[in-house]
């Protein structure tokens, strides 16, 4: 199986920039600047799009400008347009249940409760490959969930952030080059500082 696309999500305009929640979105544009790409504006098909090579992969990087829960349908039109099967597509996501600066590869399964990939199962099926970075639990039990993924990134989670993301990349490049299974061995497994 090749990897064909790579979607990254989160939720458009400046309000939402640095928002946990778009850990996707983050993550994509400094994958998109590894390899000196850039950004395409399609108004149809709400996105910005960029084609890359990876090695010899050639790779349809998506950003929808859909907000977060309606994400599902623009992924759809974007499937469906370049007529790439949902199973050899890479959704960049936050996770809660994951410690910041970790990140976990999974193929199928449920959204375990995150909009953006309820939205998308319901318009594409669950076989697609999640790559999933850990924001962490929210700062106290009592605090609203919503509040937590649409909060900032304090300075100190920022930092841990970024400095995880040369890893990321890497992570990303050997997921696309040796498929969700190899990528699953080797990075799930690896011991990652928080």
């Amino acid at each position: 199986m090749s990897i064909v696309c790579v979607a990254g999500l989160g939720n458009p305009g400046s309000l939402y920039e640095e928002t946990r929640h778009n850990v996707g979105f983050l993550l994509i544009d400094a994958f998109l600047k590894d390899l000196a790409g850039q950004w395409q504006q399609n108004l149809k098909l709400k996105a910005l799009i960029a084609t890359v090579l990876v090695e010899s992969n050639k790779i349809q990087l998506i950003k929808p400008q859909a907000f977060m829960n309606l994400s599902g349908q623009v992924i759809q039109n974007l499937i469906q347009y370049y007529k790439m099967p949902s199973n050899e597509m890479v959704v960049i996501c936050d996770d809660i249940n994951i410690p910041l600066g970790n990140v976990k590869v999974s193929i199928g399964g449920s959204g375990g409760g995150h909009n953006g990939l309820e939205n998308i199962i319901s318009h594409c099926g669950d076989n697609f490959i999640r790559f999933r970075v850990g924001i962490g639990q929210k700062e106290h039990p009592e605090m609203d969930l919503k509040d937590h993924v649409l909060g900032k990134f304090t300075e100190n989670e920022k930092t841990v952030l970024t400095s995880r993301f040369p890893q990321y990349i890497k992570d990303l490049k050997y997921l696309i080059v040796n498929g969700p299974v190899q990528a699953m061995n080797l990075i799930n497994q690896k011991k990652q500082e928080s």
